[in-house]
């Protein structure tokens, strides 16, 4: 099969200088992140813990861990409205010290969660 313009190893070749770069910048980056060294020994990444079956791997952000404090507040705005404004994702944001796309993300999954559990109830 022809090579040529446009083609996926054209273009794999073409951005980010290539693929081997793309590839080495990946590996550079995972090389450079923090392991967790408690009592169990080195966090396995997420690659590395996706391997036995369920969702899809994403490296990044490890899992929040929200407090009891944190959920206590974030539950009750949640009761009062279940879409956040910007001015209310501010103030938890500031007031939970997390970040604004937490909040965001948290309200989001809470949206689901409260989907499913209606939808169940019927």
């Amino acid at each position: 099969m022809d090579k040529g313009r446009f083609s996926v190893e054209w273009l794999a070749q073409s951005s980010c200088g290539g693929a081997r770069t793309v590839h080495r910048h990946l590996r550079d980056a995972q090389d450079s992140r923090p392991r967790d060294l408690g009592p169990g020994g080195p966090e396995r990444s997420s690659l590395e813990a996706d391997e036995g079956g369920g969702g899809a791997a994403v490296p990044g952000r490890p899992r929040t861990k929200f407090s009891a404090a944190q959920l206590q507040e974030l539950e009750r705005s949640f009761r009062e409205q279940r879409y956040i404004g910007a001015s209310e994702k501010r103030r938890l944001a500031a007031l939970l010290n997390l970040s604004q796309s937490q909040i965001k993300t948290w309200f989001q999954n809470r949206r689901m969660k409260f989907k499913r559990e209606t939808q169940d109830a019927r």
